[in-house]
């Protein structure tokens, strides 16, 4: 698979969402054209009108980047999860998109097992560790 279609226009790591690790209704990316929850439906980021009318693969090749949109998004994570949107989208501008989901896997990895991390639950959905 294309390793930008892991990555939300928003710079969200799709493999540590909850929509995207759980078995059940599991949403294959905000990328995929395929049956979503309805939060990615209506994202405001991902319809973001600038973003499909121009083609752009993520928010930091926007004039308005970032945007008001963005920066509230930013501060949610920050601040309810401990992870910036904005750092996501500087570094996978700097980085590229392997070497960003290469660091991801292993800031995500659970110390007990190496499964992954929910960012939204907090824990390791292989094995259930609390991180």
């Amino acid at each position: 698979m294309n390793e930008i279609l892991l990555i939300a226009p928003c710079g969200m790591n799709c493999c540590i969402c909850t929509a995207y690790l759980r078995k059940k209704n599991k949403c294959p990316g905000c990328r995929i054209d395929a049956r979503k929850p309805v939060t990615r439906v209506i994202c405001k980021i991902k319809t973001c009108e600038t973003l499909t009318k121009n083609r752009l693969a993520f928010c930091f090749d926007c004039e308005k980047f970032p945007c008001n949109n963005l920066k509230h998004l930013d501060k949610r994570y920050r601040t309810r999860y401990g992870m910036s949107m904005i750092e996501n989208l500087e570094s996978i501008k700097k980085l590229g998109t392997g070497e960003f989901l290469k660091n991801e896997k292993i800031r995500w990895a659970c110390p007990e097992c190496g499964g992954t991390i929910c960012i939204h639950k907090g824990y390791c959905y292989n094995c259930g560790r609390k991180v």
